[in-house]
């Protein structure tokens, strides 16, 4: 496999990148400390919880672009509430 040109991702992508690394560390602790027999719901768990995580930044990040594009439209080109 060939590597990756890091200099060619954008600053969101290696972000990605150093957070699947934190988690790849995170994952590889709780199994070493996981009890025999609860490996596979402690991985489940803190998938989980990375998940909603991830889902929640993201969705932070989408509302404030959303919001600062329409402050910036012009109010007649607005969405009306009630699609009026």
């Amino acid at each position: 496999m060939a590597g990756m040109d890091w200099s060619e991702l954008s600053a969101e992508e290696r972000l990605v990148a150093e957070q699947a690394v934190m988690n790849l560390r995170l994952l590889n602790k709780a199994y070493r400390e996981a009890k025999s027999g609860t490996v596979l719901s402690v991985a489940e768990a803190l998938a989980m919880q990375q998940g909603r995580g991830l889902t929640r930044r993201k969705s932070s990040e989408r509302n404030r672009e959303t919001s600062s594009s329409r402050l910036m439209e012009p109010a007649s080109t607005r969405p009306v509430a009630g699609g009026k």
